[in-house]
């Protein structure tokens, strides 16, 4: 896969420049920031030759109020942290936080660190919105096991009630594939019957039954590529695989939004790091050609091979990658393409096959395919996709095919069924149906909290939906008060997202109905009001845009 320097010198494919709808801020504060992320992306202009249909991504630069009150909630929260880290230090308030010993004082501290002061002094005093156990499928609605804290979140004892059907809004469960009845359920279920629950044994050895051959064919067929390969979790498909494909001499161009697993991975190669603007063509083009001109540092040799990962969908955003320019970039200047499509995969395109098949790409222009099944299939473990020769070279390069135990059988026949649902191998039209409503449920949730006045982030065709909440007392306040109303959300702050963005996060799915959605929206509105949520000054997308939602469900029909 290594490429010399003479095959990176610049083809003579006409030059590609791209035009990200760019806006200046409106305020000197959030300035720099407004300019790389808060911008409508509109298609303007020649890029516009890549695509079929409208691309429209928002996302609202943060009113000025809205930001200095933010950036005041953390400073008065980070000087009473530090006042109670002194209380602390005297005894005069109880410490339950790790610590270093006594005997360890003269060493270098292992637990005084930044992330360290925000978990005890900011995340402990909202720490109840996460980690709530549930007691039944996590489908469009969920049971909640009730708990209570007597010590200010820092432990929590259950009560043995349950809050029952509470409508779920944030599981990734895209088509409703999360379930304990039907036939994907009834298959999985004779599945552990024949083979059990557990394999014992890594592929190279005991561990490789029909069903993972049956499973990989498959997947092979769904994405439109040679050959497959399935490893039981997702995370490691990213982190162990990456290390196999490039390694010291590499250059790996990583967007800064990517997932923790994709950065991971990355790291571990040894190779060296990039890291451009979110979507953005321009600062992708600028880094892949300081590469090719400037080489390796120091030595100027050529890199070995350039890699570009990207995401599908990026969960914290809800924005679509700009495939086709990417593409456009990757064949201009000779490099290797990853593309992770954990969220995007069952959840976009006609077939569902993903954002590949949402822009009408050739798979073949993809380099390297991964995905997950963990969301839009209901199931465990992740895929990498792609020419025989990549997957034989994963076989026996990569560390979570060699040393990992196989995916449970259950967990492959759950996979295998649901898959074949998708592409209306089972006979029926459950797939196509579920991949309707999927869309039609998006577009009205996105359409009614644009009407609402919130600020909103992503595509307008993501079923992911983030909120912005900013500040970090609405963290805790939001996620509590939807609970109240039988709403289960995820809220997301710092380090999952920059300090001054925290968010709601809503997973759209299938199985949702109507009438939930609307009992989840009239609830969202109620606590909008009530904590003054409402900031967007934009106007919600006007009718000609709103077309594109569900242009390509129409050439599925046809």
């Amino acid at each position: 896969m290594a490429e010399n320097s003479a095959s990176k010198i610049l083809n003579g494919d006409i030059c590609l420049h791209t035009s990200n709808g760019k806006k200046p801020g409106r305020n000197g504060l959030l300035k720099k920031h407004s300019e790389q992320r808060r911008e409508e992306n509109h298609l303007v202009g020649h890029n516009a030759v890549f695509y079929n249909k409208p691309f429209v991504e928002s996302f609202e630069e943060t009113p000025l109020l809205v930001a200095v009150l933010t950036y005041m909630g953390y400073g008065i929260l980070t000087l009473f942290g530090y006042l109670r880290d002194f209380l602390r230090h005297w005894k005069i308030e109880k410490c339950r936080v790790a610590s270093e010993r006594e005997k360890h004082k003269d060493f270098v501290p292992l637990y005084q660190d930044f992330e360290n002061f925000y978990t005890r002094n900011l995340y402990m005093r909202i720490r109840d919105n996460w980690n709530r156990p549930i007691c039944s499928v996590p489908g469009a609605k969920m049971d909640v096991v009730e708990r209570v804290t007597h010590d200010y979140n820092w432990t929590f004892e259950h009560t043995g009630m349950v809050l029952k059907n509470v409508i779920n809004m944030g599981s990734y469960n895209y088509l409703g594939f999360a379930e304990n009845s039907g036939p994907c359920a009834d298959a999985s279920a004779e599945a552990t019957m024949k083979y059990g629950v557990g394999v014992s044994g890594c592929r190279h050895e005991i561990g490789n039954l029909d069903k993972h051959e049956e499973l990989e064919k498959l997947v092979a067929r769904f994405l439109g590529v040679e050959s497959s390969m399935a490893f039981g979790m997702g995370f490691a498909t990213n982190s162990m695989n990456i290390p196999a494909l490039a390694g010291k001499g590499c250059l790996i161009l990583s967007d800064e939004l990517n997932h923790a697993s994709l950065v991971l991975g990355a790291r571990l190669s040894g190779s060296a790091i990039r890291v451009f603007k979110h979507n953005n063509m321009q600062s992708l083009e600028k880094l892949l050609r300081d590469a090719i001109v400037h080489g390796q540092p120091r030595t100027h040799r050529p890199w070995k091979k350039i890699l570009i990962l990207v995401e599908g969908i990026y969960s914290m955003e809800g924005s679509i990658v700009r495939l086709p320019e990417i593409i456009a970039l990757k064949k201009k200047y000779k490099a290797y393409l990853y593309l992770d499509e954990a969220h995007s995969i069952g959840a976009l395109g006609p077939r569902g096959r993903g954002v590949v098949d949402y822009f009408g790409v050739d798979p073949c222009d993809v380099d390297i395919m991964m995905g997950t099944f963990t969301k839009s299939f209901g199931a465990a473990g992740g895929y990498i996709g792609g020419k025989k020769e990549l997957i034989g070279y994963l076989r026996t390069h990569s560390h979570s095919a060699i040393y990992a135990t196989s995916m449970s059988p259950p967990v492959a026949q759950q996979i295998i069924s649901s898959m074949k649902c998708i592409m209306g191998e089972d006979g029926t039209t459950l797939g196509r149906e579920r991949l309707c409503q999927l869309s039609e449920n998006t577009a009205y949730f996105r359409r009614r909290l644009h009407e609402m006045g919130f600020i909103i982030y992503g595509n307008e065709d993501s079923p992911v939906v983030p909120l912005m909440l900013y500040m970090p007392a609405k963290i805790g306040a939001f996620g509590r008060e939807m609970l109240k109303r039988n709403i289960g959300t995820v809220v997301v702050g710092f380090p999952a997202t920059p300090i001054i963005e925290s968010r709601a996060r809503f997973c759209v799915s299938a199985a949702h109905s109507k009438e939930m959605l609307d009992t989840a929206l009239n609830a969202i509105s109620e606590v909008g009001d009530l904590l003054q949520l409402k900031y967007s000054r934009q106007p919600r997308p006007c009718s000609e845009e709103e077309g594109h939602h569900f242009s390509y469900l129409e050439s599925y029909q046809d």
